[in-house]
């Protein structure tokens, strides 16, 4: 089988498959038990606790476990909102943010917050000059996803944080990194925001495990209430297997991922060369969209047909999102693709580990799937 669906969820590396089993059968504690058995669980998570902070660039302080990265971001921006409700109800995103993110920013508008969703230019990429429009006094939140999950786009985020911070700085900024984390650089830090959210099954770990940064001096209020756990940010009991497999995962991540990167670069363009050495093959990603998204169209086959018949060939990809199955790409329309195309369109996402010949039979098979759908 050859899997290209890595933004969907990732296939669990060995490290952290062996780290979860040891949790299951030894380690299987209640964490906030204080018998021996609960102390080694408890052990379990300040290791990975510090795995994944050291990955990400933070303390492990400011390190908060969820349940996963839709938990984190719905914390992050009902948090915030809550936080800043006094200083005005302004917030901003970008027209290309995922569910986690917009949805929440539904509800806010509901109860009376302004959404400003700001356009993105021709290759998704967020626009520092609108930016800078939308931005006011009574501007409060801030929500910018670092890498797009259906073309690959990287945003100014860095860039983007400076902007505010000079015209607005009392807003707080959180970014959505689930999809950059592992395989760009990703530090708080460098990008200027309070609030990051990332998560385990994206970087071979398993589900049900993400975590949140939250920039120490940060006191924002929990949103999931309960026993208190994650100092209260995240109450519930933890899933100590799915957080261990997330500290061994990060703790697996390549040192140096600029290899890493420009290894997945070479595979992606390579695929690129193959599949546009036809004319009825568009490519929708932007040239310079991390390379592990790559998003194609074949006017005229319908993305479910083409994803059905390479199915047929043990080769998985999907129409777009995981998270809006059977729903017309948002990212697609706001970028302005007809709707021939956006009808069309597959996402194909790659991992570290994927190879050469998966790369080539895959146009082998895609391309021969087209020229058959399109007689």
């Amino acid at each position: 089988m050859i899997y290209f669906d890595n933004s969907a969820t990732t296939p669990i590396c060995r490290q952290a498959a062996e780290e979860m089993m040891k949790m299951i059968t030894d380690n299987f504690g209640n964490p906030s038990s204080r018998h021996e058995v609960g102390l080694r669980a408890f052990q379990a998570m300040k290791t990975a606790r510090n795995r994944v902070a050291k990955a990400i660039g933070c303390s492990p302080e400011e390190l908060y476990f969820a349940p996963s990265g839709t938990a984190a971001n719905n914390t992050a921006i009902f948090g915030a909102a809550k936080l800043m409700k006094h200083f005005g109800n302004r917030i901003i995103t970008t027209s290309l943010e995922h569910p986690s993110v917009n949805e929440p920013l539904k509800a806010l508008e509901q109860n009376g917050y302004e959404v400003i969703r700001l356009p993105v230019d021709r290759s998704g990429k967020l626009s520092l000059s609108s930016l800078r429009n939308a931005l006011q006094p009574n501007t409060i939140f801030v929500s910018m996803m670092l890498v797009n999950n259906e073309i690959g786009v990287i945003n100014p985020i860095s860039e983007a944080s400076k902007l505010i911070r000079s015209l607005c700085p009392r807003a707080i900024i959180h970014c959505d990194a689930v999809q950059g984390f592992g395989k760009i650089k990703v530090t708080p830090g460098k990008l200027g925001v309070d609030l990051l959210t990332v998560s385990a099954h994206k970087i071979h770990g398993p589900k049900g495990a993400g975590a949140l940064y939250i920039k120490n001096g940060l006191h924002l209020p929990a949103y999931i209430l309960g026993g208190g756990q994650e100092n209260g940010m995240f109450s519930g009991t933890e899933a100590t297997p799915a957080i261990a497999g997330f500290g061994a995962a990060a703790a697996a991540l390549p040192i140096d991922m600029r290899t890493t990167y420009e290894n997945v670069q070479y595979l992606r363009d390579r695929l690129v060369d193959h599949v546009t050495s036809v004319p009825f093959v568009a490519v929708n990603s932007p040239s310079d969209a991390i390379p592990y998204v790559l998003n194609l169209s074949v006017p005229g086959v319908p993305s479910e047909v083409m994803i059905n018949a390479l199915s047929d060939h043990d080769i998985c990809v999907s129409a777009g999102s995981a998270c809006k199955k059977g729903h017309r790409s948002e990212v697609l329309k706001a970028i302005g693709m007809d709707a021939r195309r956006i009808d069309s369109a597959i996402r194909i996402s790659f991992s570290r580990f994927t190879t050469i010949d998966e790369i080539d039979r895959f146009a082998e098979v895609f391309l021969s799937c087209a020229k058959r759908f399109l007689r």
